[in-house]
């Protein structure tokens, strides 16, 4: 089997997600890319402040939409370390995300090829191609080694 490069917005999103751990937060990571050109890259935010919405791909879709001026991220795409909550699934589907990249797959939390399947519902109004397993071993590496040394 041929292991493929992981791209360099995948590891911007590692590399977030390895400085997230360092904070304490769990280690995801996400980066918006239009093209070439990164728009945002975010960790986990959630216990400082204090937000449950605080994702990696909430803060980096705010990120990317402010940057952009538009709520719509046309043409965009989304890079995380970990398969998307349905939360996130939701904005993702709402920003108008191209193409979803993910690392590590959720079969506890994930709703995209797990759990509530959000971009397969009827409600939903935009699917972005989703491609899953780029840079799945690292993502995974780093969430066991983060919840290991937590318990």
């Amino acid at each position: 089997m041929t292991k493929w490069p992981i791209p360099h917005a995948m590891q911007l999103a590692l590399d977030a997600a390895r400085a997230a751990a360092a904070e304490g937060e769990v280690p995801i990571g996400a980066v918006v890319t239009r093209g070439d050109e990164v728009l945002a890259v975010a960790a986990n935010r959630t216990r400082t402040p204090p937000d449950p919405t605080g994702h990696a791909e909430i803060v980096a879709l705010r990120e990317a939409a402010a940057k952009l001026g538009s709520e719509r991220l046309i043409g965009c795409d989304l890079y995380v370390t970990l398969e998307p909550c349905a939360m996130c699934a939701g904005a993702i589907s709402h920003a108008r995300i191209a193409r979803l990249y993910y690392a590590a797959p959720d079969p506890k939390g994930g709703a995209v090829e797990h759990g509530a399947l959000v971009f397969e519902q009827k409600q939903c109004l935009h699917k972005p191609e989703v491609y899953a397993g780029m840079g799945e071993s690292e993502a995974a590496e780093l969430l066991r080694d983060f919840f290991k040394a937590r318990r």
